[in-house]
């Protein structure tokens, strides 16, 4: 008899959908607490027996939807076995690095740590082949982007408000073409030129990861762009306040501006609130618009990788059936979470559902760049390739700082609105 088996996309979309529909019907496991200020509140809370406690609960539960996920794939069972635990536990790791407070206020997201943890254990120590050969990066993504969905509200824009609304259309779509467009000019390939553009103008990681999942993305080009979005978000905690300032802007000026440049939503919360509570409150604004719009970007960018992508010799464009064969599934599945909790799952639901999803998508995409470190020799990431890279995403994000600017001054100074 034919074994059962599922393609990657179908997987990911039914276990992300398995993972929303236990949240709902009220599984909710308490979740570990990775944040601490100092070392005391490290030694008594964090790595507390309790808290070691509910981390152990949560392994239990990845650890069986990473087998539901491995079977229906068709992965033998016993690669999970050896394999997750040992991703998972140095994600954990990872996890408490990153829940440190003053990393936490500087933008460092959770996936930096992870990543940079399977870099230096792949690059220092050979790893076993088994673990190699088993580790399941794209599947992990892809599931913890199917529950990203759950937090694309587009209630969010209606909050957000006509002038946040329009500056993030705008600056979405200006930004994201004109470093499409600067990535050509210096002949970076279309894959990599995809995730930097959706990156420098969409949401930085979540972005990043979005597109490579929708165009079937190398995942150490991926390392790279996040790593690059990383370091980029961190002087410029500095410098725009810095600027703004200098340049006198009020505060939902200034607010509109950082939320519509700054890549990651941890930094922008951390710059907005070094200016100011209304600053703060138009950068998040901003910044939650944008985030609504990754699905918009997502659904484009996978039907035209779809339409556009060669295979073999093909010259002919590819018809319907052909662009449905090549089109990622999984973002099916993203879209509907959006749509279905946006529109069909009431508010108090949503409410109270949304942060334990947030949880358990941060930990899919923790585990994933864990394993994309763990699947990486360093050295292939110090390319020329990545060089080029680097100053496209520079030139670009350049470009973002100085057009949100002016977007924010024509829409928050009052000149397009009287």
């Amino acid at each position: 008899m034919k074994r059962f088996k599922l393609t990657e996309d179908w997987t990911a979309t039914v276990v992300g959908w398995l993972i929303i529909l236990l949240i709902v019907c009220q599984f909710k496991p308490t979740w570990p607490s990775f944040a601490w200020p100092d070392a005391e509140i490290l030694l008594n809370k964090v790595i507390a027996l309790d808290n070691v406690g509910h981390s152990l609960i949560v392994f239990g539960f990845m650890f069986c939807l990473a087998l539901i996920a491995g079977l229906f794939s068709g992965k033998r069972w016993t690669a999970v076995v050896y394999s997750f635990p040992v991703v998972f536990f140095l994600t954990l790791i990872a996890m408490v690095v990153g829940g440190n407070k003053f990393l936490k206020t500087w933008g460092f997201e959770t996936v930096i740590f992870s990543l940079l943890l399977g870099l230096f254990i792949s690059n220092i120590f050979t790893l076993p082949k088994w673990l190699k050969d088993s580790l399941s990066s794209e599947l992990f993504v892809k599931i913890g982007l199917v529950l990203l969905g759950t937090n694309v509200l587009f209630g969010d824009l209606l909050e957000a408000g006509a002038l946040g609304l329009i500056q993030s259309c705008v600056v979405v779509f200006v930004v994201w073409n004109f470093c499409f467009w600067l990535c050509r000019k210096m002949k970076i390939d279309k894959e990599m030129a995809l995730m930097l553009s959706s990156a420098v103008s969409i949401c930085g990681v979540s972005a990043a990861v979005a597109t490579a999942g929708a165009i079937k993305g190398d995942k150490k080009k991926l390392s790279y762009v996040v790593s690059l979005v990383m370091v980029v978000a961190v002087p410029m905690i500095i410098i725009l306040p810095v600027l703004a300032k200098l340049m006198g802007l009020s505060e939902p000026m200034a607010g509109a501006w950082i939320g519509g440049t700054i890549d990651t939503t941890g930094a922008v919360a951390a710059t907005g609130a070094i200016y100011g509570d209304v600053a703060l409150q138009t950068s998040t604004i901003v910044k939650f618009s944008q985030n609504v719009l990754l699905g918009v970007a997502a659904f484009a960018i996978s039907i035209y990788w779809s339409y556009t992508k060669k295979e073999g010799v093909e010259e002919e464009k590819p018809g319907l059936k052909v662009i449905w064969l090549r089109f990622p599934k999984f973002v099916l599945g993203f879209v509907a979470a959006s749509l279905i909790f946006s529109f069909a799952v009431s508010p108090e639901v949503v409410k109270e559902t949304t942060p334990i999803l947030k949880n358990i998508q941060g930990m899919w995409f923790a585990l994933a760049f864990t394993s994309i470190g763990l699947e990486t020799d360093f050295r292939s990431l110090l390319t020329s390739e990545n060089r080029r890279s680097t100053y496209a995403f520079i030139g670009a994000q350049t470009f973002n700082v100085f057009f949100t600017l002016l977007m924010a001054w024509l829409l928050f100074s009052g000149i397009l609105t009287v």
